[in-house]
């Protein structure tokens, strides 16, 4: 039995690796110490098996002490709250001296957040010890110890063990590796583009641009411009805007993609920038643009692999996945002008489509249909709801920016039917009733301003463009007196402005002469 301690070191090794899916995490160069852990085993999550002929028992106690130390390292390398070692001995013959009371209960670490349960294995209580220790961790353990060992059956157990171990790394890291990234940076590429467009054609940060180029705009959407759900993913407001979810893109596109593979993240992209747009057009009637929804459905995509596999989730991507995502959400809700929605909108849309797609190599039929069943129903009658309380999905101030867009396009009717429509519904401000009445004085309908102007004025005393529109109506009904009166005010309120010089001029010039 000369080779018993060193195949029940490699058959407990084999044990533990192949039926209870441990990873290896260090070998010896000497092949007599492995380190094993499993994160996701409550009860034990890092296993030590030392093969070594024990003399004196103060080793014992000296070895355990520097486990604990290097359990504390694994510990927060692993940022669990709490450790628990399995600390194995295998030995030809136990120590000289009294060694039971070493091993008698767990060593707790000095900061109490590290344990070691530390077992002996030797010729003499082999069979004992195999059955203490599979009924203390519930392990069923199978040792026949009536039979020879020979080199050659270590040596084959061994090679199995490592191969196990090899195998199931290989294929855990070949899920991460089943797409090479390309559409990441298509898109990185498709928003960069497009924000030099929109630098080059007005800027990024100019309203009507953004309007004209594609951002989510809800007056327009609900006019029947259904393409704004999707072209606001590849528009940002600003550099700072564009350079925070190209970053972010990058990071996590690239990481999404190589987990789904190309078609798939494409899939995903696309139906979570989607998801975001549809959610911020229902709760916000801002204007908004950006690739964030996209960029949360990739959050999502990862929680739905984190679904589909937990284990393998919480021991490589799940905490950090979690702690960022976190953050996110939390600077979403407390930093005003942040379109949160979009990004809640995001995150579930890109969860539901990799729900619909699952994971590559992987089919679940009917979960992948349920998925499929209910993402239609939920866009559905979010659709419905959205376009079914149109009054809801707008307020004055994207009113006034579509009003004034057609104004400098010179639809006047256009803007005219907008703001008046929008009036049924709630006052104006003094700022859509000078632009009503602007439209009116271009359509020609000059008492409807001449009223509208009078409310302006009304509301807003100091309103000094209105001053001037009145004398200019004023002037061009022949009413003299009243024109200067108000042309005199625009002045008086604005003396800088060369145009009301000019037209307070021409008035008592006109007036001198009558």
């Amino acid at each position: 039995m000369a080779f018993l301690e060193e195949y029940l070191f490699w058959k407990l090794a084999k044990f533990l690796v192949g039926k209870q899916e441990y990873r290896i995490l260090h070998v010896s160069e000497d092949q007599q110490e492995l380190w094993l852990e499993k994160t996701e085993n409550k009860q034990t999550q890092v296993v030590r098996l030392l093969q070594y002929n024990l003399e004196w028992s103060n080793w014992i106690q000296r070895d355990i002490v520097l486990l604990a130390d290097n359990g504390e390292k694994i510990r927060r390398k692993l940022a669990k709250r709490e450790l628990t070692i399995l600390n194995v001995y295998f030995s030809a013959y136990p120590p000289v001296d009294d060694y039971e009371f070493r091993l008698a209960k767990p060593y707790l670490s000095v900061n109490g957040k590290v344990t070691v349960d530390s077992v002996l294995i030797e010729r003499s209580n082999a069979m004992e010890a195999f059955e203490k220790l599979g009924s203390r961790y519930d392990l069923p353990l199978r040792m026949d110890f009536s039979k020879e060992y020979s080199e050659e059956d270590i040596e084959t157990i061994k090679k199995n063990t490592i191969q196990i171990a090899a195998d199931r790394a290989k294929a855990e890291q070949s899920v991460f590796q089943y797409g090479k990234p390309f559409f990441t940076y298509v898109f990185i590429a498709i928003q960069i583009g497009m924000f030099l467009i929109l630098e080059a054609a007005g800027g990024s940060t100019d309203t009507s641009t953004l309007i004209k180029f594609g951002a989510k705009f809800n007056p327009l959407i609900l006019e029947g411009e259904w393409w704004r759900f999707f072209t606001p993913v590849i528009i940002h407001i600003g550099l700072l805007h564009l350079f925070m979810n190209t970053l972010a893109l990058y990071y996590l596109g690239t990481m999404v993609e190589r987990l789904y593979g190309n078609g798939r993240f494409f899939v995903i992209y696309i139906l979570a920038g989607f998801s975001g747009v549809l959610a911020s057009f229902i709760s916000s009637p801002n204007l908004s643009a950006g690739a964030s929804g996209a960029i949360f459905g990739c959050f999502g995509a990862l929680l739905y692999f984190g679904v589909a596999k937990p284990k393998l989730f919480w021991r490589t991507l799940g905490l950090n996945t979690l702690v960022v995502l976190g953050i996110n959400l939390a600077f979403g809700f407390t930093v005003p002008g942040i379109d949160n929605a979009g990004h809640l909108g995001g995150l579930v849309g890109g969860f539901a489509a990799a729900g619909i797609l699952h994971l590559p190599k992987k089919r679940r039929i009917p979960l992948q249909i349920f998925f499929l069943a209910g993402t239609i129903v939920i866009i559905f009658f979010s659709l419905q709801y959205g376009f079914s309380d149109k009054a809801a999905r707008v307020d004055e101030r994207s009113i006034l920016v579509l009003a004034e867009q057609q104004v400098n396009d010179e639809k006047y009717q256009q803007a005219n039917d907008l703001l008046t429509e929008f009036g049924k519904s709630e006052p104006l401000s003094s700022e859509s009733l000078f632009m009503l009445s602007f439209t009116e004085i271009k359509l020609e309908r000059l008492e409807e301003a001449k009223t509208n102007l009078l409310k302006v004025i009304e509301m807003e005393p100091e309103f000094h463009e209105a001053y001037y529109n009145l004398a200019l109506i004023f002037l061009q009904e022949n009413n003299l007196d009243q024109a200067i009166i108000y042309a005199k005010k625009a002045v008086e309120l604005n003396p800088e402005k060369e145009s009301y010089k000019k037209i307070l001029e021409q008035i008592a010039d006109l007036k001198d002469a009558a």
